[in-house]
C-alpha cells in the first residue's frame, strides 16, 4: 500500500522540530508498503490545503496517517491550541482523497477517542505509530480491525494505549530532502535512545503514552543512527527521551558509543536533576554532550513531594553543580500552580532558583490537565473537572491558595531585568532572537546566549 504520512506541527518557536516520530513510522512500513512523508511545517501559512492536494494527485496514497504532535502549547500565560488547524488538515485531506484516514502521534494518544470523533477520522493508532503496519495489513487483507486492542475506530469507544514491543526503525535520514528545512534553522536534528518513563510526575502524560517500563535502544545502534544524521548534514543532534538520564549506565553506554562511532557534532537532551553517579558530567562531556535541559519543575521540599519528582532540593542543587563545573550549558524549567501550590511555597522556589549560578530558568505557570494522570483523579475528586468533561479545550489545574495571575506575578516580578530568567517560551521575542543567531550561523538550542 502507498501510506501518505502528514506530520502536522507547525510550531516554530524557539526552533522548528524535526517530525522524527513519522521516520519511525516509515521504517516501520517499509518494505512491504511504500511511505511517503508530507511535513506541513515546511509548508507557508495558508498553502497547507494546496500541499495536501498536490500531494494526493501525485502519490495516490492508498491510506494516510496524520500525526499529532501537540494539542496545545500548554503555556497558560500565552495560550495556542491546535484543534482547529487539526481539523483543518484532516478536513483537506479528506477533500482529496476517500482514502481511510488514521490518526496517530503523541498528542493524539492523549484523548484517542476523542480526536477520532472530533476530526471525523477514520481510525487512530492509540500509543507508539509503528504499530499501523498492523492495521494497514488488516486493511489490506480485508480482516476485521476490532481485534487489535491499540486501533480506535471512529463509533467504537478507545482502549488503553498497549506500550508496543518491536524495535524502532528509522528511515535512512540521508535520503530525506525534508532535511534542509531543520538543518538551515539551526542544524538540529534528533533521535531516542529508550522509551517508557518510570518516574511519576502528576502532570506527565510520557507514562500514558509509552507506558512506565523503560524499553532500552541497542548503544552501538543509536551511535550508528546518531553518525549518519551528521553526515547527513546536522550540526546539533537533541536526544527526545523523556528523560535521559533515567537510566544513567545506559545514557553513560550511548555517549561513549557516540565517541566511539566518530560523531563530532555537539548534542544535549532532557534531563532530570537526580544524583548520578560520580563523574557522570564530566564523561558525557567528553563524549560530545553540550547542553542539559533540566526538568526540575519545582524547588520546594513540599511541592517535590506533592508533583512526584524524584529527587530532594539539595539533590537538584548537586545536580546543577555538577553539570555546571563539567562545562555543560544548563537550563531548568519550572513549572508552578500544582496541588499545594502557595505564595509561600512560589517564594521558596524563586529563592532556591537564585542559588542556581550559569543558566537559563524557564518559567510556567499552571498545570495543563490530561487524561489518565494523578493530577486528573485529583481534579475530579477535588470536583475542578467534571467525569466525562471535553479536555481538548484546556483546563489547568487552580490550587486552592494561589491563583494563576498570582503566581505569575510574583515569577514575573523576580524575573524583571533579568535576561536568563524567561516567563513561558519567551514569545516572538526570543523567537525572533534564534532566528537571527541561526542566521549567524549558530547551532543548538541557543538559551545559553541568555546567560550573563
Amino acid at each position: 500500500m502507498k501510506v501518505l504520512l502528514v506530520s502536522l506541527n507547525r510550531l516554530a518557536v524557539p526552533y522548528p522540530v524535526y517530525p522524527l516520530g513519522l521516520d519511525h513510522v516509515a521504517g516501520a512500513l517499509e518494505p512491504r508498503h511504500q511511505p511517503r512523508i508530507l511535513d506541513l511545517c515546511r509548508c507557508p501559512q495558508g498553502e497547507e490545503r494546496q500541499a495536501i492536494a498536490e500531494a494526493v494527485r501525485e502519490f495516490a496514497p492508498d491510506a494516510v496517517g496524520v500525526s499529532l504532535r501537540n494539542i496545545d502549547n500548554t503555556d497558560a500565560a500565552e495560550l495556542r491550541g491546535f484543534l482547529a488547524e487539526m481539523k483543518a488538515v484532516v478536513a483537506a485531506v479528506k477533500q482529496a482523497t476517500d482514502a481511510p484516514v488514521v490518526l496517530g502521534g503523541a498528542g493524539y494518544t492523549i484523548f484517542p477517542g476523542d480526536l477520532v470523533e472530533a476530526l471525523g477520522a477514520d481510525f487512530g493508532i492509540i500509543g507508539e505509530g509503528e504499530r499501523m503496519a498492523e492495521l494497514l495489513a488488516a486493511l489490506e487483507e480485508e480482516r476485521p480491525v476490532e481485534g487489535l486492542p491499540f486501533v480506535a475506530v471512529r463509533g467504537r469507544p478507545a482502549a488503553e494505549p498497549v506500550p508496543w514491543d518491536g524495535t524502532p526503525r528509522r528511515s535512512d535520514p540521508r535520503l530525506n530532502p525534508r532535511l534542509d528545512h531543520y538543518l538551515s534553522r539551526g542544524g538540529m536534528l534528533n533521535l531516542q535512545t529508550k522509551r517508557g518513563c518510570p518516574f511519576r510526575c502528576v502532570y506527565c502524560t510520557y507514562p500514558a503514552i509509552e507506558g512506565r517500563q523503560m524499553r532500552l535502544f541497542a548503544p552501538a545502534e543509536v551511535a550508528a543512527t546518531a553518525r549518519r544524521l551528521q553526515e547527513a548534514g546536522a550540526k546539533y543532534l537533541f536526544i527526545t527521551d523523556s528523560v535521559f538520564n533515567a537510566h544513567p549506565e545506559q545514557s553513560l553506554e550511548i555517549g561513549r558509543e557516540f565517541r566511539k562511532a566518530g560523531l563530532t557534532i555537539p548534542w544535549g537532551g532532557y534531563f532530570s536533576p537526580r544524583t548520578v553517579p560520580e563523574g557522570y558530567y564530566r564523561e558525557l562531556v567528553d563524549c560530545g554532550l553540550t547542553h542539559a535541559e533540566f526538568g526540575t519543575d519545582v524547588l520546594s521540599e513540599a511541592m517535590i513531594a506533592r508533583v512526584g519528582k524524584s529527587f530532594t532540593v539539595a539533590e537538584a542543587l548537586a545536580a546543577h553543580r555538577a553539570a555546571v563545573e563539567a562545562g555543560v550549558h544548563t537550563a531548568h524549567f519550572l513549572l508552578l500552580g500544582g496541588p499545594g501550590e502557595s505564595p509561600e511555597t512560589v517564594e521558596e522556589t524563586l529563592d532556591n532558583c537564585e542559588r542556581l549560578e550559569r543558566t537559563a530558568l524557564f518559567f510556567f505557570c499552571g498545570m495543563r490537565i490530561y487524561p489518565r494522570t494523578p493530577l486528573f483523579d485529583l481534579a475530579l475528586k477535588e470536583g475542578q473537572i467534571q467525569p466525562g468533561q471535553d479536555l481538548l479545550e484546556p483546563v489547568f489545574y487552580r490550587p486552592k491558595s494561589i491563583s494563576f495571575e498570582q503566581a505569575l506575578e510574583r515569577v514575573s516580578a523576580r524575573a524583571a531585568g533579568r535576561h536568563n530568567w524567561i516567563v513561558g517560551s519567551g514569545g516572538e521575542k526570543s523567537a525572533r532572537l534564534v532566528a537571527r543567531l541561526h542566521e549567524r550561523g549558530h547551532v543548538g538550542p541557543l538559551w545559553e546566549h541568555l546567560v550573563s
